[in-house]
């Protein structure tokens, strides 16, 4: 099947703005994996991030470790447990393998937000707490979402230490951070969620009630398909559209999705995927390449398509086509702007979690154009694991 140029819904509908309470950004992203040590040398050494802050033994901290790594405005948080009967942790990580365990935003007014996330039914995990150092204080409260996945709501005041509090200096500094290219990944864009079939518009409308989310952008399987797979998604967003969600599920199709691969090796809905924003993304991903960051791989006709198409396009393409081609990333565009995206092979065994690169020049699309291209190339690999 031949798919021609692919265009989103978009929603001007933002729904009634909420009197109060107010998500600001991406905060942060825990993951939960099985040893955080080495993970954190991973993240550092291949994706360039720089460690943070750390919290341990050494700390205080007798139950759980964290390697906190920073780039920019970006911050990961990779957790272990210490104690070998720590059941929470332990049956995640069998369960899902190393994954994100909490996305959370920065808000203003946690008590409003955290108020109304109750009385529109949301599953309090903690309700709102505050840790306090000599830096400062900061309040949280976390609430369930999709799967195993929470969102923590953290209301930073004035607080004026590394991270946040309890947390020290990291305790080891590598010292090959200094001797490897600059990566420059600058901010968190979006952070995908996979649904088992069917239960994406549950999802999305749980982001609208609870949290007052609307709807950003969409796309379905009459859209985005191959000749074997095919997928829907919504991206939800908050009033102020500075925080972006989308929520994927499969579609029916003559083989096995990667959205329902991924559902499968993971046990159920998780995040997928973390967009990161970079404004050089030919230095960022040539820096990241020399760093053994291993990329899906995009036909060659996808090349050969694009340059006939660009053609006829009223937006023009600052960047070369051919160091684009060379280094395997991706342009979308419409008759406005364009995004320059490129998708990392999954960090893990387990084919679930990957990164995506993506640079954005007066476009607020999600690469629909590049689905299909993308699709078969995750099918390519998929086809290699025996899970097509």
């Amino acid at each position: 099947m031949k798919v021609e140029k692919v265009v989103g819904t978009s929603y001007e509908d933002k729904g009634p703005k909420p009197p109060s309470g107010k998500f600001t950004h991406f905060d942060h992203v825990t993951l939960w994996v099985g040893n955080a040590k080495q993970a954190c040398t991973y993240y550092c050494v291949r994706l360039g991030f720089q460690p943070l802050a750390y919290q341990g033994l050494e700390t205080g901290s007798r139950k759980v470790a964290a390697h906190v790594v920073r780039q920019n405005k970006v911050i990961l948080v990779l957790k272990s447990a210490y104690e070998p009967d720590d059941k929470e942790m332990g049956d995640h990580l069998v369960r899902h393998g190393d994954a994100t365990k909490d996305v959370a935003f920065t808000v203003e007014d946690l008590d409003e937000i955290v108020k109304r996330a109750k009385e529109r039914g949301a599953t309090i995990v903690r309700d709102i707490w505050e840790e306090s150092d000599e830096n400062g204080k900061v309040r949280f409260a976390t609430i369930q979402t999709y799967g195993d996945t929470t969102h923590t709501f953290v209301e930073r005041g004035d607080y004026q230490g590394l991270f946040l509090p309890g947390y020290g200096k990291p305790p080891f500094e590598d010292p090959l951070c200094a001797k490897l290219p600059s990566c420059d990944l600058e901010i968190m864009d979006h952070i995908v969620g996979n649904q088992p079939d069917l239960e994406m518009e549950d999802v999305a409308k749980w982001y609208e009630s609870t949290l007052m989310f609307h709807r950003f952008w969409s796309v379905d399987d009459t859209q985005i398909y191959t000749e074997y797979s095919a997928l829907r998604s919504i991206v939800m967003t908050n009033w102020e559209e500075t925080i972006k969600m989308p929520i994927n599920e499969p579609a029916a199709g003559k083989k096995k999705s990667q959205i329902q691969e991924y559902v499968d090796y993971y046990g159920g809905a998780g995040v997928q995927h973390i967009a990161f924003i970079s404004k050089d993304i030919i230095k960022a991903v040539t820096a990241l390449r020399a760093r053994g960051t291993e990329f899906l791989e995009v036909p060659k006709a996808y090349y050969t398509t694009l340059r006939e198409k660009l053609k006829n396009s009223k937006v023009k393409v600052a960047e070369d086509l051919d160091i684009l081609e060379s280094l395997q990333i991706l342009v979308d565009y419409d008759d406005n702007g364009y995004l320059l995206q490129i998708f990392t092979k999954p960090v893990q065994d387990r084919p679930t979690v990957f990164y995506e690169v993506i640079q954005r020049c007066n476009h607020t699309g999600f690469g629909a154009g590049n689905f299909k291209s993308l699709f078969e190339s995750f099918e390519v690999e998929q086809d290699k694991r025996g899970n097509l």
